[in-house]
């Protein structure tokens, strides 16, 4: 590791609390800057979201949850389990609070400002990867268009013009509208009721849990510890930042990076005025009759559908819960009951390797990137976007802790911001 690009006084070493996409990328983007690093995690490298969701590198898609449509759907399946959305009847006041922010933030204003913010980690989403590959994280990313199928081509339509608004704020599109044998040929799986499909190119996937245990092994060949163990407390009342864990140990570096997740607002409790949710995610694995070459997305159900070691991955639901909760068996009947009309081909009986993870959601679509206090930063909220931006945020944040100067790219994720502005 060289010291380059480090401004005078600048950190020396530092710790990230999070083995997940994206605190293992800020940890290796800050050795690439001289930084010694140690990593934090209760669990262990890619243990939560980080493992089990679809694997999509896919800037084009990168659509924020808090869209009126969203909203309207959310309110209508208050009383449907089995509904994609699933909001509780009963809610904690954490939750309450977070869901009377998010409804406030279902505003379309609101919901095109986070997708103008979005732009600039979709235009070096793809590149941050490869810079992590091109230096020694063994892990493949595989190029492949993602094909979402539709009853009707007024469900297309209605899907494209919502991509508009992408490329309205500035992001490249490549999208081509599929029909008859050609989308066949591209999705041997689909069922006769899927008469339409967009294949959205230029995208990537990867196998994310070994992608992110590879990244692991990297940031621990340039000299990092990976440490397992619970953080408990902060404390940046000094020069340097303490790091109290569950073990009874007690850390010091110049600078902390709170990576964790859904845990995010309970570690930074007091520091955050935006709120940080899970919105817990399902995914299994089934055998197929036919080979699967690209990623199927079914907007319909909201289901992603992805190849995953000579299988698919199916991934799904959007579940506002503890994120401790167990698997609710309901919500995996409910993915396989909205995407099995279509598609054909799927041994969904077969399924293997069911889970659960909180993926952490910020109410108005936007990530909370950058310093919260002297010498304490964080970097979550990414929703269902953290593997595709996880790279590009640590890059960015990596050179923001080393400098001193934050990147343009990042103004809008302010993680002092209140919700909406």
């Amino acid at each position: 590791m060289g010291g380059v690009d480090r401004f005078d006084g600048g950190p020396r070493s530092a710790i990230v609390v999070g083995a997940g996409i994206v605190g293992l990328s800020t940890a290796w983007f800050l050795q690439e800057r001289g930084v010694g690093v140690t990593v934090v995690d209760r669990s262990g490298v890619a243990s939560g979201a980080s493992w089990g969701n679809a694997g999509w590198v896919a800037p084009a898609l990168t659509l924020p949850l808090n869209s009126p449509a969203v909203l309207r759907y959310g309110l209508r399946s208050l009383l449907d389990k089995g509904a994609p959305l699933h909001i509780p009847m009963t809610a904690d006041r954490g939750l309450a609070t977070f869901l009377m922010q998010f409804a406030a933030s279902c505003r379309r204003s609101t919901w095109r400002r986070a997708v103008r913010a979005n732009v600039p980690l979709n235009e070096e989403a793809i590149e941050a990867f490869d810079v992590l590959v091109a230096n020694g994280v063994d892990a493949p990313v595989t190029d492949a268009p993602i094909t979402a199928v539709f009853r009707s081509t007024d469900a297309a339509e209605r899907m494209l013009a919502e991509m508009r608004e992408l490329e309205k704020a500035g992001q490249e599109l490549h999208v081509t509208g599929l029909s008859g044998e050609a989308l066949r040929e591209q999705v041997p799986l689909i069922s006769p009721a899927v008469t339409a499909g967009l294949s959205i190119n230029n995208q990537r996937f990867v196998d994310p849990g070994r992608f992110v245990h590879a990244l692991g092994r990297a940031v621990v060949e340039r000299g990092a510890t990976i440490v397992t163990d619970d953080v408990l407390d902060l404390d940046d009342s000094a020069g340097q930042v303490k790091v109290s864990t569950a073990a009874g140990e007690t850390m010091t570096a110049d600078a902390v990076v709170v990576a964790a997740g859904a845990w995010l607002s309970r570690l930074l409790r007091g520091r955050l005025r935006v709120p940080v949710q899970a919105g817990r995610g399902y995914s299994f694995t089934v055998p197929v009759d036919r080979p699967v070459v690209g990623p199927i997305y079914l907007p319909d159900a909201r289901v992603a559908c992805t190849p995953y070691q000579g299988a698919l991955r199916v991934s799904g639901t959007m579940e506002f819960r503890d994120p401790e909760d167990g698997v609710d068996t309901e919500r995996v009947a409910a993915i396989i009951a909205s995407a099995s009309p279509l598609l054909e081909g799927v041994r969904w009986t077969e399924r293997r390797d069911v889970w659960v993870g909180p993926r952490p959601v910020s109410p108005d679509g936007r990530p909370l990137i950058g310093e919260v206090t002297r010498g304490v930063y964080v970097a979550g909220g990414h929703g269902m976007w953290g593997l595709a931006h996880g790279p590009v945020t640590g890059r960015l944040l990596a050179e923001h802790i080393t400098t001193g100067k934050q990147p343009e790219a990042l103004r809008e994720f302010n993680p002092l911001r209140r919700t909406g502005r």
